[in-house]
This record gives structure tokens, C-alpha cells and sequence, in this order.
């Protein structure tokens, strides 16, 4: 009976889905790319062909977001050595996402939107695709889709995955739709041991602890070569904002105008002074569509600003680099000396700080990592990262560590290290998912 309101409700929300994948074309064309997928309506482009021997075994996989499409790389790599010759679906649900997955494709496979989660839509992709195996990246739990793959068999499982304190607390306050969901799922692997023991209260059937895939992927040797020869072309530090969310900018750049102010009196403060004007500043913001609001900001605050859509070789001398492009993270984490975690300030629960350990560039935290609680406290504990109470404390443990080359070494050490002390959660879900289809 509540499935049933639940889809009355995704129904009726479907004009205003179309409506607000208009809106975010404007900046983003790449929503406005195949709408119908996200309704279970295909084109000729994506057709999945039978072989003459039968059909290949064919691999759901959902990766809602860059984040998530990043993760998933590692992990398709694993899958096709577990299952040679499969054919893999990916879908997505944000254009950065489907962006970024064409480079997992090979010929055979296909790419799509996540069905809008309707019984109708669900079961015409079920149809249409007819998978082996759906599996689902870190937290896309969605009703119909769970309902769907029950009615047609298709055994669908959350791989990845972890659940906050604050999701659990959320998920439970609709028991009555996240429960059913949960346990409709045929195997989840956890990321922790206290991600899994909060998905088993919710109702999933935990299969085992694998590890975060996210440690699993290797930065792209030419994107770290670009961002090797982008710091040596700068000459001096460079401390990043990393995928930072609305009202983190404004926090820097206030910070970041105090130091063009008059020294102060105190000698301590005027040597921070000196080493942030010393200092490269770059962000990079989260989300594609504020490249030009974060611009503008810059701007406003009398900062000068290079972008790096506007760049011919390398980055050109300006007060602010603003990394304005998609996919070249590891270029920018490689160019800089200390990232300064974007969503972890605002009380977003932080971003992925894997990336950046990968890179050999430390992290500096603020309070709010709720999202990937368990790397941030082994990276801390692994001197990997340093964990700020707010954005004029991060600033200024990031001018301590490129004032301390000794530090700094340090600390860039702790990083490769930490990313690499955690790889092979790729190679073990392989084969926890080939042992589910094959026994």
C-alpha cells in the first residue's frame, strides 16, 4: 500500500522533473541530452546486440555522480577480469556522471539514464536491457527500482556501501519505505564495519566488509604529469579549495582579503601574512554551473582570476586559479601542496579526500565529514590530513605546512602511503558479485 502512494507521488513529480532538467540545461547542456532515457523510452544508440552464441552476461551498473563514476572505474576494470566478455550498463543520474563514464566503455556496452523511479519506467529498462545483475554505487536506494528487479528477477545489490549516522537517522524515520527497500536488495557489501552494522539495522542483507573502491583509483598518469608540469611552471605554493559548495568561497576570499589588509603589530601574524601572499591560491568548485558565479565572486573581492578553461599552456599569473573544468582533479591535487576539503566546511559531510591523498597532496579537514567519516579518521590518524575547526583555522594550517618544506615532505609521504595502505576493495567485489552469478 505505501510502494503504491510512493509511486502515485513519483508520477505526479514527473513534469516537474522535466522542468528542472530544463532549468539546469541552461548551464549544463548535458541534462538535456536523451530525456526519455530517464522515462524508459531508448534509441537506437542504446541497443544492446545479442552475440550468435547467446546473449553475454550483461552488468547493471549505477553510478549516480562523478563521484561515484570515479569510484566505479577501478571496479570495472576487476569486473570484466571476473566475467570476460560481459556487457556493461551504466547509468547515471547528473551529466558530470555520464560525462565521465564514457571512458569506462568498451564496444558492446551502453550508457543511459537511471530510470526516473516510477514501476513504469523501472520495468521498461529492466526490459529492454534485461541485466544479469544491477549493481548499485555507495547510497542509490530507490523503492521501485528494489520492487522492479524483485518482480523480474534480477538480483540487485549495493556494492560500496555506506550509510551515515544522520542517513540512518533519516531512513528510519521512514522505516515504512526505506525497510522494504533495504531488505528487497539481494547482497550488500559495506564500505566499514560501522557502515555495515548501521545498514543492518535498516533492514540490508549484509554479505561482508570490502573496503572503499575509491582507494582503488589511480590517478591518470597524463593528468599527473599536467599537473606536475603546471607546478613547476608556477614556482611557488599552491594551496587549493577543492570541490568546495556554496558559502565556502565567500569564507576564503574573506579571509584572504584580512591578509591584503596592514600588518598587524604581532610578529607571528605578520610571518603568516607574508607566506599567504606568497602563496598560489586556486578553487575548484564542486559544481559546474557556479564556475562563473565563483568567478564573479573572485572578482568582487578584488582578486584577479585565471581560468582554466581560458588557459593556452599552463595556468597564467593571476591573485586566484579557478579550475573551471571536468575530470582533471588529479591535475589539480598534483599541482598543489595542500588541498583544503570543499563540503567539509559548510555542513555538507565533505568530499572524497581519497583523491587527493592518491596524488601525494595532504588534505586539511573542516568539522563537517559525516559523508566519509571512516577515511577521514584513518587519514588523520595516518598524518595524511589535519583536521581544522572552521575555514580561518584550515587557511591556517595549510600556510604552516608549505611554510615547512620538512613538514610538507612529511605529509606528502603520509599521503601515498594512507591511498595506498587500502587498495584491493576493487579485486574482492569482483568476486563477491562473480560469486553470486556463478556460484
Amino acid at each position: 500500500m505505501m510502494l503504491a502512494l510512493y509511486s502515485v507521488l513519483m508520477r505526479l513529480l514527473q513534469p516537474a522533473l522535466r522542468w528542472k532538467l530544463r532549468r539546469r540545461a541552461r548551464a549544463e547542456p548535458g541534462y538535456a541530452v536523451a530525456v526519455e532515457e530517464r522515462f524508459g523510452h531508448y534509441s537506437h544508440a542504446a541497443v544492446l546486440r545479442d552475440e550468435k552464441d547467446g546473449t553475454p552476461m550483461r552488468v547493471w551498473l549505477h553510478a549516480v555522480s562523478l563521484g561515484e563514476t570515479r569510484a566505479a572505474a577501478a571496479l570495472v576494470v576487476q569486473l570484466r577480469l571476473a566475467l570476460p566478455g560481459m556487457q556493461l550498463v551504466l547509468t547515471h543520474g547528473t551529466a558530470t556522471g555520464r560525462e565521465h563514464g564514457r571512458a569506462l566503455l568498451q564496444a558492446g556496452d551502453v550508457q543511459v539514464w537511471q530510470p526516473w523511479d516510477t514501476p513504469e519506467a523501472v520495468g521498461r529498462f529492466l526490459t529492454h536491457f534485461r541485466p544479469a545483475v544491477g549493481l548499485l554505487m555507495e547510497t542509490e536506494i530507490w523503492p521501485n527500482l528494489v520492487a522492479g528487479c524483485q518482480r523480474n528477477k534480477v538480483p540487485l545489490c549495493l556494492v560500496n556501501a555506506r550509510l551515515s549516522e544522520k542517513s540512518l537517522h533519516q531512513a528510519q524515520r521512514l522505516t515504512w519505505l526505506a525497510r522494504p527497500a533495504y531488505d528487497g536488495l539481494t547482497a550488500v557489501w559495506a564500505q566499514s564495519g560501522a557502515d555495515a552494522q548501521r545498514l543492518t539495522l535498516i533492514g540490508a542483507p549484509v554479505q561482508g566488509t570490502l573496503g572503499n573502491l575509491k582507494f582503488d583509483a589511480a590517478p591518470p598518469e597524463q593528468l599527473v604529469a599536467t599537473g606536475r608540469a603546471w607546478r613547476a611552471a608556477l614556482g611557488r605554493p599552491t594551496i587549493v579549495l577543492a570541490n568546495s559548495r556554496e558559502g565556502e568561497e565567500d569564507m576564503l576570499l574573506q579571509i584572504l582579503r584580512g591578509n591584503r589588509a596592514p600588518a598587524p603589530v604581532d610578529s607571528a601574524q605578520v610571518a603568516t601574512k607574508n607566506i599567504a601572499n606568497a602563496v598560489q591560491w586556486m578553487l575548484v568548485p564542486r559544481h559546474p554551473q557556479r564556475f562563473d558565479e565563483v568567478a564573479q565572486k573572485c572578482r568582487s573581492a578584488g582578486f584577479s582570476v585565471s581560468r582554466r578553461s581560458e588557459w593556452s599552456v599552463g595556468p597564467a599569473s593571476a591573485d586566484i586559479l579557478l579550475g573551471d573544468s571536468l575530470g582533471e582533479m588529479a591535475a589539480y591535487y598534483t599541482m598543489s601542496d595542500v588541498a583544503m576539503l570543499g563540503g567539509s566546511f559548510a555542513q555538507l559531510g565533505g568530499h572524497n579526500l581519497i583523491e587527493a591523498t592518491a596524488c601525494d597532496c595532504p588534505v586539511v579537514l573542516g568539522p563537517h565529514t559525516f559523508n566519509f567519516a571512516l577515511a577521514a579518521s584513518l587519514a588523520v590518524d595516518a598524518g595524511a590530513a589535519q583536521r581544522a575547526s572552521d575555514m580561518t583555522q584550515a587557511v591556517e594550517m595549510a600556510l604552516v605546512l608549505v611554510g615547512d618544506a620538512d613538514h610538507l615532505q612529511t605529509a606528502r609521504q603520509a599521503a601515498r602511503t594512507f591511498s595506498q595502505a587500502h587498495q584491493g576493495a576493487a579485486q574482492r567485489t569482483a568476486q563477491a558479485v562473480r560469486q553470486l552469478l556463478l556460484g
